[in-house]
């Protein structure tokens, strides 16, 4: 069979004055409100779901932002060091997110007194999802592309020649897949720390395969930067299972920790939080004046550095 879909998805939503609003950057927020209306279904008082979402959207922000500039792009943000913040130029690292998300939920279980495996376990479950909805907010903007495929449902993406195995849907797809996978392990009643290391090593050891079909361009120590990423996840992941049956301990009741503060100023927090990913396309900073030309604001420099393969 031949394959005959080609992708012709316009990445950008709509103009809002001299921004875009892109669909990759929606993802995100929606990945927000999910982990709002996931915790809120746990009984979690509404203080604490906001400052949850609150610390968990900056670190994976901050997370995604800074592995993607200090990690896959300090040659160019070397020399463009007030690009930095500037995320509506692009750029945003997986790894990076799953890092700073980590980050958001220490510093919330630091804040509340929460045990953090307790907290991480139940977590990752709307985790899995985040990071599904954004690698559907990658292929809808075109990004990350596999080899050529004789597949019925390869894809001919924009600037690439040839139809593609889509490894941005088989990557979403196994994210989302794991969401009620981990939610069976959750409810078996497993002990402190397994439904984390299913987490990590499901996602990174199902993704090492996956992405033997990414065309990454460069390598470390003979393997891409990402796939080391994914080698350490699943090792981790293995590992913390292995110690949490050992141990054998239980999750105890939680404790509802004391929130101070009303909500109206959490609110208009979380709003500015859900609106500022909207305004972040997915591909590496070089990239975005060859895909989008005129169209994209504030990117008026040509490529200087040859791009580097982000694992977003």
């Amino acid at each position: 069979m031949i394959a005959t879909y080609v992708h012709s998805i316009d990445p950008v939503i709509a103009k809002l004055g001299p921004f875009y609003l892109w669909w990759y950057g929606l993802s995100y927020t929606l990945g927000f409100l999910g982990v709002f209306f996931w915790m809120k279904r746990q009984r979690m008082a509404p203080g604490e779901v906001y400052d949850l979402v609150l610390r968990l959207g900056t670190g994976v922000l901050l997370g995604g932002r800074l592995v993607e500039v200090f990690f896959y792009e300090w040659a160019y943000y070397g020399e463009h060091l007030w690009h930095i913040p500037a995320v509506w130029l692009g750029g945003m690292s997986t790894h990076g997110i799953l890092l700073g998300g980590t980050l958001g939920a220490l510093w919330h279980c630091r804040r509340t007194g929460r045990n953090f495996l307790d907290f991480a376990d139940l977590f990752v479950v709307v985790g899995a999802y985040i990071m599904g909805v954004g690698r559907i907010g990658n292929f809808i903007d075109g990004q990350i592309v596999g080899p050529v495929t004789s597949m019925p449902w390869g894809v001919k993406f924009p600037d690439v020649e040839g139809f593609r195995h889509p490894v941005v849907l088989y990557d979403g797809i196994k994210n989302l897949l794991l969401v009620p996978i981990l939610i069976w392990i959750r409810r078996s009643n497993p002990p402190r720390g397994a439904v984390l290391g299913s987490f990590l090593f499901g996602y990174g050891f199902f993704r090492f395969f996956i992405d033997l079909l990414r065309e990454y361009r460069t390598d470390l120590f003979d393997l891409p930067p990402g796939q080391w990423f994914n080698l350490i996840m699943s090792v981790l992941g293995v590992a913390l299972i292995w110690w949490g049956y050992r141990k054998g301990v239980r999750a105890p009741a939680a404790v509802a920790p004391v929130i101070k503060g009303g909500l109206r100023g959490r609110r208009i927090a979380l709003a500015v939080l859900l609106f500022v990913p909207i305004l972040i396309p997915s591909d590496w900073t070089q990239d975005v004046p060859e895909r989008y030309g005129a169209r994209h604001p504030g990117m008026t420099h040509s490529r200087i550095y040859p791009p580097v393969e982000s694992d977003g």
